[in-house]
């Protein structure tokens, strides 16, 4: 199973590509979306369109995740946060790709078994497990958010119990029905 990760932005849009074979987890690419900030914004979502669909025909995913909105920001950071998470979700869609979206906490606890780690701990932790080094930390975040994809069956945030068999993966299990549980 090779999935795509989507961490959206309008200024940067962050992936990563994992695949899961034989149980274990290898690294296929990252990297990261910027269109120039001096583009209107109907330009910059394009771009981000463009790049994304390239990335996909590249690398051919099975599957696609995306980080839900974390609405925290001002109100015309959310609409330009919102603005690229539609076109990638969109052209996520027009792949044939299933889209997972996961809760940005839970992507944290997947990946560090905190719910409030920083992008520094997310990225120590993807250089672990995936033995590389990410390009940036928005296509660190686009990884961990591909390897959470894994552990979330649909839309329905239930665990994926099969080929939970090493640590690892029965922590990352156990995480996610706890969090699953808190909601």
């Amino acid at each position: 199973m090779r999935i795509i990760g989507i961490d959206p932005g309008l200024r940067h849009t962050g992936w990563g590509i994992v695949e899961f074979k034989n149980n274990n987890l290898n690294y296929i690419g990252d990297g990261r979306i910027s269109p120039s900030t001096s583009m209107p914004d109907g330009e910059r979502l394009f771009f981000i369109k463009k790049q994304l669909l390239e990335i996909i025909s590249k690398y051919i995913p099975n599957k696609s995740a995306i980080e839900q909105i974390f609405v925290g920001f001002g109100a015309g950071s959310s609409l330009k946060l919102g603005m690229a998470r539609g076109v990638s979700m969109s052209v996520l869609a027009e792949s044939g790709l299933h889209i997972t979206e996961i809760p940005p906490k839970l992507v944290k606890k997947t990946i560090t078994g905190y719910g409030s780690a920083s992008k520094q701990q997310i990225k120590s932790m993807i250089e672990k497990l995936l033995h590389i080094i990410p390009k940036n930390e928005d296509s660190a975040d686009a990884l961990a958010i591909a390897i959470s994809a894994q552990y979330i069956k649909n839309d329905n945030m239930t665990s994926n119990l099969q080929g939970a068999n090493n640590s690892l993966d029965e922590a990352i299990t156990k995480a996610l029905l706890k969090e699953k549980n808190k909601t």
